[in-house]
């Protein structure tokens, strides 16, 4: 199953008004699990730091991120970059609606992107599972931080972080029609691996840890992945959503929670900083 047309049914309904789209931010960093993760570690890098600060987000899509950056600080510059010209059309035509001149968009391949020197932070959620090249760009983040600057990525771990479980094929769950794997170029990172990565380009300090431990899975299986197998089955679901929701989003907030406050020995999504 893909995404994408769903993200399009989406964008075309939030997409209306300014309202609506302020709305759906919200909504995907309630639902979203790693948007909860991300924002913490926004928080925390916060404190450490003091006046204008330029930030990157590298994969900035519908600029969930970036609309919580600008709005949390308007002495921080935030650059948004995708690959998808309509999505940095659309965001640079919300914030300029929106009033939030901080914060701009452009198209750029993260493969050869590179501003030495450049950016305090930066964000990369959800993409690099997505590119092959991974240290070539863990190389092109590194040269465009400033000296004590900090990298943050989530991304898919490789216990399962793909949504490709070999119980769940002999349980019939899924078959290769219905697996969230046709959209990365790999299952995902292991700690050991993304951290010598990593190191390889430069990074002489790191964290990573696991999100998505067994609140969090169960978490997204309510809030994201259902919701998704049903949708690309039939849009009519959309009409049902809404009530879906108000059955199991109470449900959802209070495993997010636990995921964000608990240590986890594995889980399907990890997160890693570094520092230049």
């Amino acid at each position: 199953m893909k995404y994408d047309p769903i993200k399009r049914k989406l964008g075309k309904v939030f997409n209306s008004t300014p309202l609506l789209r302020k709305l759906f931010y919200r909504m995907l960093d309630m639902l979203l699990l790693r948007s909860w993760h991300i924002r913490k570690e926004i928080k925390l890098w916060e404190k450490t730091v003091a006046g204008p600060q330029d930030i990157l987000d590298a994969g900035s899509g519908f600029g969930q991120y970036d609309y919580f950056l600008a709005s949390r600080n308007k002495d921080w510059t935030i650059k948004g970059v995708d690959v998808k010209q309509e999505q940095i059309d659309d965001c640079n035509s919300f914030f300029n609606k929106a009033g939030l001149s901080n914060a701009s968009f452009g198209l750029a391949d993260l493969t050869k992107f590179s501003k030495p020197g450049k950016y305090d932070l930066i964000i990369c959620v959800d993409v690099m599972e997505h590119i092959e090249e991974d240290e070539k760009v863990f190389g092109n983040f590194y040269r465009s931080l400033k000296k004590g600057g900090m990298l943050l990525v989530s991304t898919p771990s490789d216990q399962g972080g793909s949504d490709v479980h070999e119980h769940d094929h002999e349980h019939g769950e899924h078959d290769g029609k219905q697996s969230f794997i046709d959209e990365h170029v790999r299952d995902g990172y292991g700690i050991d691996e993304i951290k010598a990565k990593l190191a390889r380009v430069g990074f002489q300090k790191s964290e990573v840890y696991y999100q998505y431990g067994t609140s969090g899975k169960l978490s997204w299986k309510l809030s994201m992945k259902y919701p998704v197998v049903m949708l690309n089955t039939t849009y009519l679901f959309f009409v049902l959503l809404p009530f879906y929701y108000l059955l199991t989003f109470p449900l959802s907030l209070v495993l997010n929670y636990f995921d964000v406050k608990g240590k986890h020995k594995t889980g399907t999504g990890i997160v890693a900083k570094a520092w230049k």
